[in-house]
């Protein structure tokens, strides 16, 4: 069994959005044998981009698993997210990768944010890579421009092992520079020819590049170039091999993904260049009863352990736990532990996933990445592990939330399955989060962005019927005084039978930020007899909750009932409690009330040419700049902002800092609302009350 292990590679392939990944992902499938046909992401027809949502749109939402067999060797392809809103997956599927492909496009001026992101996560995990400039069949091509770029933006120091032959629509192949020969695809396959006679300069130049690039791998190749200027092919291979897990250089390939052109030079690479899971460093955790770091190798023979990279849902397996086994053996119908939860857990029929199938596998060793349905307790990010030997692994990135709606059921029935539905969305989604609102009662979808949330919305009509629209969320402002006062709250009331009365004086006055409310009774002489009394705090409370200037709940304030008077026959609670309110309302409208704003404290990450721009787009919305932090390649941005003015922040960030800004943001307290803003609100308030009327 560790020989299966040394002939595993699970194979990321990453990029930014819209430069070919799932169609070359396609190719390696068609080449390799796993599918009869190539799939294609344009006719909708992709093995990992099955979902309506990624169908309609032609791009990936999430990571997809897919086994091929090549050369005697298992790689299972992991086609992962490229585009912003989505790369939470991405970054955390990476974890159970031994290597990736990093898809380029071959025009110039085309490195984008995400692309930037995956590079510093992959660099973070210590991953071999192969560069591969894809849509060669395209045009424009200039593809050395291309890997310029690839060097000078992302610090990758790529060196090509390959030459295309032709571009556009006369892309038929590579050159390979290690054995000097031509690779042509054609309808009948794949064909070794002489390379053709335009070439050879330019290929001898490149190959000569080559060599002494790789010969810095090792020492003894770096004396051995020195002394006869060249290597042998062999040694080539091996110095590619070695400098590309000592992460040195990024050898590049040439493909087509929709004509499957360049694919089998680029599978030999993966099995001869990137490591197998034995050949990377053992994993690292927590033991959960010594609190010690420990290690586990990728070892069949070891103690069982795994992280759980993903759930999904599917309507006919119901609830999959996606994980990747990190050390030790698992088998069908066995019983392991949740680290995390500190519970046992069976494991049903384990599955190797294909696309959108599964198929039924007897067990699972360590580097392979497999499938289980309806665990009770696991989540995403949790660790399976044998009772015996325990070990926690470091859970998911979670990515930042950036923007909110507010969710509104189109009927009744919708309303009652969206929250149940959204339940279980964000058991396959880390990024989704959604909560009531305590102040305005409204149910609020947090999400990565807006495309983000978007699908959501698909999602939760195609898959649980639950139609709903989303608005911007209320701002939960809060009421409250500037000033002490006094005042009456009289009710007197005589029908036929038996009348109302209560008479209360209640003072109130300011309590500081954050105190809530107090009351306090300091009757003497059964002015108001005891038992009426918390009728009175509790009017109190309900005309707080109602508000005085626009609605909104009071807060921070000290009522004091200090006299009043009753009657034997007509007093009640219901009497004293509508008389307090009356009351409260009279001294509200001597006690200076103020409207406060929520404010919230950003922490703002920017590239250091955007600091300027962003902090003045944060002043123009009335934000306060507490300080700035340098940090790695850029600033961090401290401040107190209004919520209102940042309901739509993260559009607008990534607008002014071309998409490298990024933030975090949480409550930070309340303040007074300036005047011009008060008077607006307290309009919008009194028009929506006149409105109900």
């Amino acid at each position: 069994m560790a020989e299966d292990v040394r002939r595993m590679r699970n194979l990321g392939i990453v990029g930014q959005g819209g430069v070919g990944k799932t169609s070359l992902g396609e190719a390696l499938l068609y080449v390799a044998g796993a599918t009869n046909r190539l799939g294609s992401v344009t006719e909708g027809t992709s093995n990992f981009d099955f979902e309506p949502e990624e169908i309609r749109r032609q791009l990936s939402l999430s990571a997809a698993f897919y086994p091929v067999d090549w050369k005697k060797h298992r790689i299972t392809i992991v086609d992962l997210p490229g585009y912003a809103n989505f790369l939470a997956d991405t970054m955390n599927c990476l974890r159970a990768c031994t290597g990736a492909l990093f898809v380029l496009s071959p025009s110039p001026g085309d490195i984008k944010v995400e692309a930037e992101k995956v590079w510093a996560r992959a660099r973070e995990l210590e991953l071999p890579v192969l560069g591969v400039v894809t849509r060669l069949d395209r045009d424009p091509v200039d593809y050395e421009k291309a890997l310029l770029e690839f060097a000078e933006v992302l610090g990758a120091r790529p060196v090509p092992v390959e030459l295309p032959l032709g571009t556009g629509e006369e892309f038929r192949g590579v050159v390979d520079l290690v054995r000097r020969k031509a690779i042509v695809t054609r309808e009948g396959g794949v064909a070794e020819e002489e390379i053709p006679a335009s070439l050879r300069t330019k290929a001898e130049e490149a190959r000569e590049k080559l060599v002494e690039t790789v010969a810095e791998a090792t020492d003894e190749l770096t004396e051995k170039y020195l002394e006869e200027g060249t290597l042998s092919e062999e040694e080539i291979v091996e110095a590619l091999r070695v400098g590309t897990r000592a992460r040195k250089f990024v050898p590049v390939f040439f493909a087509s993904g929709t004509r499957a052109v360049g694919i089998q030079p680029l599978l030999d690479a993966v099995v001869e260049l990137l490591p197998s899971p034995a050949e990377r460093p053992p994993a690292r955790g927590l033991d959960p009863v010594l609190g010690e770091e420990v290690e586990r190798q990728p070892d069949p023979e070891a103690p069982f352990s795994a992280l759980v990279l993903k759930t999904i849902v599917d309507p006919f397996a119901g609830r999959l736990s996606v994980f990747h086994v990190l050390s030790g053996t698992v088998s069908s119908d066995s019983t392991v532990l949740n680290v995390n939860k500190d519970s046992k857990e069976h494991l049903g029929q384990l599955f190797r996933l294909e696309g959108k199938k599964q198929q039924p596998v007897p067990k699972a060793v360590a580097g392979e990445i497999v499938a289980v349905a309806k665990l009770k307790e696991t989540a995403s990010g949790d660790t399976l592990a044998s009772e015996k030997a325990p070990i926690r692994y470091p859970g998911l990135v979670e990515p930042a939330i950036a923007i909110s709606f507010a969710l509104e059921p189109k009927s009744k029935a919708d309303e009652e399955k969206a929250s149940q539905a959204l339940q279980r969305m964000m058991e396959e989604d880390i990024g989704l989060k959604v909560h009531r609102d305590p102040r305005t009662h409204e149910l609020i979808l947090s999400g990565v962005g807006q495309l983000h949330v978007e699908v959501v919305v698909e999602k939760l009509k195609r898959k649980y019927g639950v139609e709903v629209e989303l608005k911007a969320p209320k701002v939960p402002y809060l009421e409250t005084i500037k000033a002490k006062a006094k005042a009456q709250g009289r009710l007197k009331k005589q029908t036929g039978g038996r009348g109302q009365f209560a008479d209360t004086w209640i003072e109130i006055e300011p309590l500081p930020r954050g105190k809530g409310f107090e009351f306090v009774s300091t009757i003497v002489g059964g002015a108001v007899p005891k038992n009426y009394i918390p009728a009175v705090e509790k009017g109190i409370r309900e005309a707080m909750n109602e508000g005085f200037l626009a609605g909104y709940p009071m807060v921070d304030i000290k009522a004091t009932l200090f006299d009043g008077s009753y009657h034997e026959v007509d007093s009640s609670d219901m009497a004293f409690k509508i008389a307090a309110s009356m009351g409260f309302k009279n001294a509200c409208a001597q006690a200076k009330p103020v409207l406060l704003e929520p404010m919230m404290r950003l922490e703002v990450t920017v590239p250091d040419e955007c600091l300027g721009d962003v902090i003045g787009d944060l002043n123009s919305r009335r934000g306060r700049v507490l300080g700035v932090d340098p940090k790695p390649g850029g600033q961090v941005i401290r401040a107190i902002v209004p919520m209102s003015e940042v309901l739509r922040y993260a559009p607008d960030l990534r607008s002014i800092t071309g998409g490298r800004g990024s933030f975090t943001m949480e409550l930070a307290g309340y303040e007074e609302a300036p005047p011009h803003i008060a008077e607006k609100v307290i309009k919008e308030a009194q028009a929506a009350r006149q409105e109900k009327a």
